[in-house]
């Protein structure tokens, strides 16, 4: 699948084969706050020997019908169209997508027929790990989790607690049924907030309760998936402000769900 896709991944969840693409080609920003987007693709292989990618593309206005066409041109199934960013340039949609086969490869292809008509990037962006202008310890200490400093982004990631399947297949947390929070620093210890959560439809009025009740701003609220159960409802959100002071907001929408940290 590497040499399909031109990059290698990450195993995860020994069963999970994770590739980024990140879009370094567009400086994508909102409201003054430039931000790191990319696509993925998390390939599963299951113990029948069968396997299933799931996976988000980040497009382009102009890339997102020819993305479309060269998904369901390869088989692969479009789950899911939405924004995650208010008032954002340049114009950006994602596309969530499904597939699954006995032999990989013919979805790695359809992966990267996607990618194929879009500006992203062949090559990976260097690595760099740019320190964070945050309290980073008082906003893991509030979140009672450990974030990864993802090139100069704080990124946090909550798992289902419960058995997600799809299609009858139990989806480990690294296929995406998770709970993302990202912190991108804007100076004195102050950062701009975006993600997603994943909730059942028992915790969205809650969830979205809280947030609002923290300042936080609600972008989308939608599905990523057709058929997986329990059915899962993400909402994407965004804020600027004391990082901590949004980590207190945050954690009190994550009181709401069901889910714990992976780390």
């Amino acid at each position: 699948m590497a040499e399909v896709l031109g990059r290698t991944g990450t195993m995860s969840d020994g069963s999970v084969y994770r590739v980024r693409f990140a879009r370094q080609d567009l400086p994508v920003t909102t409201y003054g706050v430039t931000l790191f987007v990319g696509s993925y693709a998390a390939f599963t292989r299951y113990d029948d020997g069968r396997t299933v990618v799931m996976g988000s593309l980040a497009l382009t206005e102009a890339e997102l019908q020819h993305a479309t066409d060269a998904l369901h041109a390869r088989g692969l199934d479009l789950s899911s169209v939405h924004k995650h960013l208010p008032a954002h340039e340049p114009a950006m949609w994602w596309a969530h997508f499904h597939g699954h086969a006995e032999d990989p490869r013919p979805l790695a292809h359809g992966v990267a027929a996607a990618l194929a008509v879009t500006s992203t990037p062949t090559a990976p962006p260097p690595a760099s790990q740019p320190p964070l202008d945050l309290d980073t310890a008082a906003v893991e200490e509030t979140l009672n989790a450990k974030g990864v400093n993802d090139s100069g982004v704080l990124r946090f990631t909550f798992a289902r607690r419960e058995t997600v399947t799809d299609h009858g297949r139990v989806l480990p947390p690294t296929a995406g049924a998770t709970t993302l929070i990202s912190f991108y620093p804007v100076g004195g210890r102050r950062a701009a907030i975006n993600g997603d959560f994943a909730m059942t439809a028992g915790e969205v009025r809650a969830v979205l309760t809280s947030l609002r009740r923290g300042g936080i701003d609600l972008v989308e609220l939608h599905n990523h998936g057709l058929t997986e159960e329990p059915r899962l409802f993400f909402a994407h959100f965004w804020a600027i402000g004391d990082g901590t002071a949004l980590a207190r907001a945050l954690r009190a929408a994550l009181d709401a769900t069901n889910s714990a940290p992976t780390a």
